[in-house]
């Protein structure tokens, strides 16, 4: 079993991006697991390492990068995301 949370989501504090994704996720009655990397440098390192991106949001579902709030968005549309959400249910 993966200790990899279900959804991760790398955020900041003044991120109205960060914010839309989490209304959106909890919209489709999602919960996740927050890392502000404006208050832990060595997370944002590590988000930098994961997604080669510095802006937040970036969202994982499982093991799969999804990228940042439009990414996200343009999957659903795409018919995409609620597969992806179906796996780690």
């Amino acid at each position: 079993m993966s200790d990899t949370p279900r959804i991760l989501i790398y955020t900041t504090a003044v991120c109205p991006y960060c914010v839309a994704a989490k209304n959106f996720l909890k919209s489709k009655g999602q919960a996740w697991t927050e890392i502000r990397v404006d208050a832990d440098p060595a997370e944002r390192e590590k988000m930098v390492a994961l997604t080669r991106r510095t802006s937040v949001p970036q969202i994982f579902i499982g093991d799969t990068h999804v990228g940042g709030y439009d990414d996200m968005i343009a999957l659903h549309r795409a018919g995409g995301l609620e597969p992806l959400l179906e796996s780690v249910a």
